[in-house]
């Protein structure tokens, strides 16, 4: 056996002899159903696992099937992933539930080429859904993974460079086949489906690919990792050579861009104006209050909503500013209630638009109670939190 061939198999060893104990007992590792475990991964793509887990509880208990993911009304496709944001992507799973309806009569496809042809899914995901739902010898490479592999192996080149890239995919090719499959996971109680009374299978695949994000998301993290427990220690190149804060290396990040907002929420008779972004746009078929981009530092609101708006605020009032990110963007969105006057009716409000209520956009007066059963930006969820509280409704949250 080569010196290469030796550290493979003690690295699986090692890693699955830890995973068996120390894994979190996530609700998706308690399946093997390809569906649920599908759902789990779109979900988790930018996102942490704690803010996952009640939104894949609910999408559970309200779509439990491909089926119903496929037939799904657009309104409760995004109240349902509301506030988990990046929405392309929940759209995406409903084209892929309609695809595997459609061409393979509701079963989720079990090849690989099948799974990767989905709309939605790259080859990280269908890695991910084919190891861990299915077993099969497919490799995985996320942010965890790639932070492990470089450090395990000492790689100080970019790993976003094709060459280093294509390293990594076949050093996790060679990690998971070797898995298949392994005695260390036999017997594994986390391996076991929920009803099983018998031992788990050897999922050494599904295991191995899931050690090795659960590695890098509990001990080998980005800052502060935890090396003296960690499994594979001894076998570590960056651990031996000091280098573990170097690795990986993944050159300067771009400087953040300032973005400005001012949102408008327009209030008549204990209604306000809402409007549902056009399909094709950032946050599509979501629900927001009118807004439009400024200059920071150089937006009057009062009169940026006269002249949007044609007509002069009877009140115009600070409401709250919300501050967020989005990729690369440092987000500034400033809200105020505009009172209308009594005289203004909702209809020639509602049919004053321009650049701040398009006119391709559907735009409705709602309560606040009515605005709960809508799917919104977490940006204007929260302005509307506060008009809820100012107005004592008991069906919104103000947490």
């Amino acid at each position: 056996m080569t010196p290469r061939r030796r550290k493979t198999s003690a690295l699986v060893k090692n890693l699955l002899e830890w995973y068996s104990k120390n894994a979190r007992d996530l609700p998706w590792r308690r399946t093997h159903d390809p569906y649920a475990v599908w759902v789990s991964e779109i979900m988790l793509q930018q996102t942490q696992v704690k803010t996952v887990i009640p939104f894949w509880e609910r999408w559970q208990r309200e779509l439990p099937t491909i089926a119903a993911a496929a037939s799904a009304g657009s309104d409760q496709l995004h109240k349902l992933w509301e506030g988990l944001g990046y929405y392309t992507r929940v759209r995406n799973l409903q084209k892929a539930a309609q695809l595997i309806v459609t061409r393979h009569a509701g079963k989720f496809p079990e090849r690989f080429d099948d799974i990767l042809a989905l709309p939605g899914i790259g080859r990280y995901t269908a890695g991910a859904i084919a190891s861990i739902a299915l077993n099969q010898p497919a490799p995985i490479l996320d942010g965890n993974v790639i932070r492990v592999l470089t450090r395990l192996f000492g790689i100080a080149e970019n790993p976003k460079a094709k060459p280093t890239n294509k390293r990594l995919w076949q050093l996790a090719e060679e990690l998971v086949k070797t898995a298949q499959p392994h005695p260390s996971i036999r017997g594994s109680r986390r391996q076991q489906a929920p009803d099983s009374k018998s031992p788990g299978r050897p999922d050494g695949c599904s295991a191995l690919n899931q050690s090795l994000m659960e590695l890098g998301a509990l001990v080998c993290t980005p800052r502060s990792p935890q090396c003296p427990v960690c499994p594979a220690k001894k076998l570590c190149v960056a651990f031996r050579e000091n280098r573990v804060a170097e690795l990986p290396h993944l050159g300067l990040r771009l400087k953040p861009t300032a973005r400005h907002f001012v949102a408008f929420a327009l209030e008549q008779d204990g209604k306000f104006l809402v409007r549902q972004r056009p399909a094709g746009r950032v946050n599509a078929h979501l629900w927001e209050f009118p807004n439009l981009e400024v200059e920071e530092g150089k937006a009057d609101a009062e009169k940026l909503f006269k002249s949007e708006f044609g007509f002069a605020a009877q009140r115009f009032l600070p409401l709250l500013t919300v501050r967020h990110s989005i990729t690369r963007y440092r987000i500034t969105l400033e809200a105020f209630q505009v009172h209308l006057a009594a005289a203004k009716s909702p209809t020639t409000a509602l049919s004053l638009r321009s650049s701040a209520t398009d006119a391709e956009t559907a735009a409705a007066w709602k309560t606040p109670a009515q605005m709960h059963e809508l799917a919104f930006p977490s940006a204007h969820r929260k302005i509307l939190r506060v008009l809820a509280a100012r107005a004592s409704c008991p069906c919104v949250s103000t947490a």
